[in-house]
């Protein structure tokens, strides 16, 4: 068992958990959820031992191993296959010391142990593992260096999970993942015969993968039975006991001070008065869970709405290389209020179609027509390295006003989430989900006609993306997305558009 007891972990002088307790079972599979930047991320490295608690203990199982997603992805000259089999460091460890053992016996004890561990069947896990994750038979003999970074963070997943800890702990491991990945990866959790926890705010990962969920919410932990699903029904039924407990409690603490205030002046009444004093003392204040409401997110309306269709593609091919087109023939249209969804595996040319679409990347041959006075609005998870780290998100905005009013460029800094102190915050200073918001500000900003999102819910918390999927909703012009995350899928596309062979 996993057992957190009475844990305070604090980080440069912020308290994140205080005095917090929860006790998980073998085998179980928890969900680990709260919003961005409550602590989560770190409690993983106390239990991994790489931060001190300040009281309290994490006990392990001794013989338990524990795993997690690497924070660097791999890389060298090693096959990809090869990188995930040297993650089980006992198999490893025993096959190089079978091809230098001479001592009969160990070499027997080595042949035995490889046996009892399935040492013989692993090249086929692992290329299992991979295949899933999105890597084909062919991409699993090339050598890691080749890859991509956010691929090799892929082969860094493969690796834990080949692993096999007894306690998986992993971080946000969709990020790296498009739709089938994900997917694959939802199955192989649900049936992960150790105890896993997993950092998560895709709603269906959570409700298919998991069996617990573990809250961090004013830095007090509880743990919940049953999927996201499940937890939010509970939680919402607490909140609301709660709130009526806090109501009742706050009319008795209003009554005693009443008669304190009225009597204790009063001989006759003192004492009385006194026992009142002491039972507002006794009286802990019930803190109401009412829901942290989460920042809306808003795109401002086009000025003008266009005549259809907005975009018209006619047998275009496109790509970065004319000799080997990504795209082929394409030939499609887009309408003033279209919601249309990407699908497709990663590399097969999600980001190469919206890129053609925003006008990015010019066509190899074919036709594109866009409308007069056409405006498009991009974001795309690459554009955080386009920020400036040493500004504000009000010094972005007024770099978008230039001959605006102070209040003016206060009240549109407030209209994209960052209002009053957090305003002045530093870029590098804000956390992705932070980042991400501040982008879909700015990409947004002058009110487009057309928006394209690629990846937009990485680093976003479950009410962010809730909070996303009604702006896309109620804005009037195209929005066209790329992402795995089925919940903003359905919640918003009318149309999917599948990316696939060219």
């Amino acid at each position: 068992m996993l057992s957190i007891s009475d844990i305070s972990v604090r980080i440069a002088g912020r308290l994140l958990i205080d005095n917090s307790s929860a006790q998980i079972v073998p085998g179980a599979r928890v969900g680990f959820v709260g919003r961005n930047g409550v602590g989560k991320s770190t409690l993983f490295s106390a239990i991994r031992g790489e931060l001190p608690t300040e009281t309290g203990t994490i006990t392990i199982p001794p013989r338990w191993r524990v795993g997690s997603l690497a924070q660097e992805a791999p890389d060298g000259p090693e096959s990809l296959v090869e990188v995930v089999l040297k993650a089980d460091l006992e198999r490893d460890a025993l096959l190089r010391e079978a091809e230098t053992a001479h001592d009969p016996n160990r070499i027997a004890e080595i042949q035995t142990r490889l046996v009892d561990i399935d040492a013989h069947s692993a090249p086929a896990r692992a290329a299992s593992i991979l295949s899933g994750l999105g890597f084909s038979t062919a991409d699993q003999a090339r050598s890691c260096s080749e890859f991509s970074g956010g691929w090799r963070m892929r082969v860094a997943l493969a690796a834990t999970l080949f692993s096999a800890p007894d306690l998986l702990l992993l971080d946000e491991p969709t990020n790296y993942l498009d739709l089938e990945g994900t997917l694959w990866l939802e199955d192989h959790l649900a049936n992960y015969p150790r105890t896993v926890i997993v950092i998560s705010h895709d709603r269906d990962l959570l409700d298919t993968s998991v069996d617990q969920i573990l809250h961090l919410d004013r830095r007090k932990l509880t743990l919940y039975k049953g999927t996201y699903s499940s937890f939010e029904e509970q939680r919402a039924t607490r909140e609301m006991l709660d709130a009526k407990h806090a109501k009742r409690q706050a009319d008795e603490r209003k009554r005693l001070q009443a008669f304190v205030d009225r009597f204790k002046a009063k001989a006759s009444k003192a004492r009385q008065a006194q026992s009142r004093v002491k039972m507002l003392e006794r009286m802990k204040p019930v803190t109401a869970l009412v829901t942290q409401d989460v920042r809306e997110i808003s795109f401002p309306k086009p000025e003008k709405m266009l005549s259809p269709p907005i975009i018209a593609v006619d047998n275009v091919s496109v790509g970065y290389d004319p000799k080997n087109p990504v795209l082929n023939r394409v030939t499609l249209r887009i309408d003033t209020d279209d919601r249309i969804a990407l699908l497709g595996s990663n590399g097969n040319g999600k980001s190469t179609l919206v890129k053609l679409l925003a006008g990015k990347l010019p066509p190899f041959s074919g036709q594109v027509t866009r409308a007069d006075k056409l405006s498009i609005g991009y974001f795309a998870q690459h554009q955080v390295d386009e920020l400036n780290l040493d500004g504000s998100p009000y010094d972005h905005v007024r770099k978008l006003m230039p001959d605006a009013t102070e209040t003016k460029i206060r009240g549109r800094t407030g209209a994209i989430g960052f209002s009053g102190k957090a305003g002045d915050t530093l870029v590098k200073s804000l956390s992705g989900g932070e980042k991400a918001r501040l982008l879909l500000g700015l990409a947004t900003f002058f009110g487009p006609n057309m928006i394209i999102l690629d990846e937009p819910t990485n680093h976003l918390d479950i009410d962010s993306r809730a909070a996303l999927a009604e702006a896309i909703n109620e804005f009037p012009g195209a929005v066209i997305m790329v992402s795995h995350d089925r919940y903003l899928i359905e919640a918003c596309a009318d149309q999917l558009w599948v990316v696939a062979d060219h």
